[in-house]
């Protein structure tokens, strides 16, 4: 996916009380130049930012309220410099459109008490409005968020920041083409996704695909991109001496198809999956995927087996924050070590591997028709966040989150994404927990601790959260 996608529209007001302005004459070019301030470091998240200037009444709100509905931004960020009346803002939260978040940054760590006058003592007053205007949104039923601290305070900022990478997030999803190919894997109840529900919690559109998209594309395919996409792999992966060469150009086949479909239907994340009967074309198209699926997910979009519509939105999610998002579920428990095993077979990310990941061939894939090649390689070590989209019985969607470290220890060695989490507590009592949330049996594995992050998220989505702890 390309950046420009990606990139949040972030729309900036500054304010302050007008009444001020004649009384204190230095007071106005001291806040502006904070906002100044504000803007460059907002940019300086790789935002596309729409400034709408500083406003002093209600009046000059109403009127930037109309500017930043019709931006169509992703969120507002109302920069309170000093004392202002919730009438200022309200119209920009109710009519904007977007999430909005306020921000109180004074303009150093403290004041001079020993100097200060008035004037300069209400450039530190950005405080004063925030519980009037959280009371404010509360009663409008406006969703309220804040981050206060100063100028350079660099851990308000990355507080900031983390609201700007939720902003992304939203805008993804809400402009989002998500493939949906083939058919549900018999009997998986938590897997089946009404598409409906997506559009309702997320935006986007949902297209549905029949693997005979995938076919026409892939008898498309010449020896020349055959030859090119094998070279691609060979440069990526280590091959094992288990891999067939004739499994290894079909698997290339069906990658460039994929490239194809992607591109030809403007996609973002991709679930799939067919059973096939005796080695017919659906079949061998299904069993060929895995090559494909994972480079493609490398790149930015997401692909997930088994129809997993959900888990592929989380991985996008997951990526979007910059975390990767491999597909994964349980698969063993270390009680001797303290250990959760997860992983799974078929597609994964492979921009977070723990070292050049593996290309193994297998002559059966287990619970699935077909063989092929398949992908192997532990997550890097160090913290991972676990990210779900959990659903209940009014269908309601939630996001499901813990965090741990992928730690060392001895692997399978079948053609699997396998690896060892340790979430520093019994890992039997974790898995209750986590198996109790909501969460389905699949979810999107990423690097680095995350949960801020998608608190973020789930708040701009206007989903709960629920986080299984260490």
């Amino acid at each position: 996916m390309s950046d420009t996608k990606r990139r949040p529209r972030i729309g900036l007001v500054a304010g302050g009380l007008g009444a001020y302005w004649p009384q204190f004459p230095d007071l106005l070019p001291t806040l502006k130049q904070s906002s100044a301030y504000v803007s460059e470091r907002i940019t300086g998240f790789d935002a596309e930012i729409v400034d709408v200037g500083f406003i002093s009444d209600a009046q000059e709100g109403a009127a930037a309220a109309e500017k930043l509905r019709a931006a169509g931004c992703d969120l507002i960020v109302g920069f309170l410099t000093t004392y202002m009346t919730a009438t200022m803002l309200m119209p920009i939260a109710q009519r904007s459109g977007a999430p909005v978040l306020l921000i109180n940054l004074q303009p150093t760590e403290s004041m001079d008490h020993a100097t200060f006058d008035t004037g300069q003592w209400l450039a530190y007053c950005g405080a004063c409005p925030l519980p009037e205007m959280a009371n404010a949104f509360r009663r409008a039923g406006v969703e309220f968020r804040s981050v206060s601290g100063h100028l350079r305070d660099e851990r308000a900022w990355a507080k900031i920041g983390r609201w700007i990478s939720a902003a992304a997030v939203r805008k993804v999803l809400r402009h989002g083409r998500h493939g949906l190919m083939g058919h549900l894997y018999p009997g998986m109840y938590d897997v089946s996704t009404d598409l409906t529900m997506v559009n309702a919690h997320f935006g986007g559109h949902v297209e549905v695909l029949e693997f005979d998209d995938l076919r026409v594309r892939v008898e498309q395919v010449t020896d020349a991109d055959v030859a090119a996409k094998v070279a691609e792999a060979e440069s990526v992966f280590e091959l094992d001496a288990s891999v067939n060469r004739e499994d290894l150009e079909w698997g290339a086949k069906v990658a460039v198809g994929l490239d194809r479909l992607v591109a030809d239907f403007d996609l973002d994340s991709l679930a799939y999956y067919h059973r096939g009967l005796d080695g017919e074309t659906h079949e061998r198209l299904g069993a060929g995927m895995i090559l494909g699926a994972s480079l493609l997910t490398a790149r930015g979009v997401p692909a997930a087996g088994e129809y997993e519509l959900r888990t592929s939105i989380a991985m996008l999610i997951m990526d979007v924050l910059g975390a990767g998002g491999s597909f994964t579920e349980l698969q063993a428990l270390d009680f001797e070590r303290g250990h959760v095993e997860m992983g799974h077979d078929g597609p994964a990310h492979l921009a977070i591997s723990a070292k050049k990941p593996l290309l193994r061939g297998l002559g059966v894939y287990h619970g699935k028709r077909g063989w092929g090649v398949s992908v192997e390689f532990d997550v890097a070590h160090g913290p991972v966040t676990l990210c779900g989209i959990g659903q209940d019985r009014e269908g309601r969607y939630s996001l499901i989150v813990s965090e741990g470290e992928v730690v060392d220890g001895p692997l399978m060695r079948i053609g699997n994404t396998t690896s060892r989490v340790d979430f520093g507590r019994d890992p039997g009592e974790w898995t209750d927990e986590w198996s109790a949330s909501g969460v389905a049996h699949h979810w999107a594995l990423g690097v680095g601790h995350r949960a801020a992050e998608l608190r973020a998220v789930a708040s701009l989505l206007g989903v709960p959260l629920v986080e299984v702890g260490r």
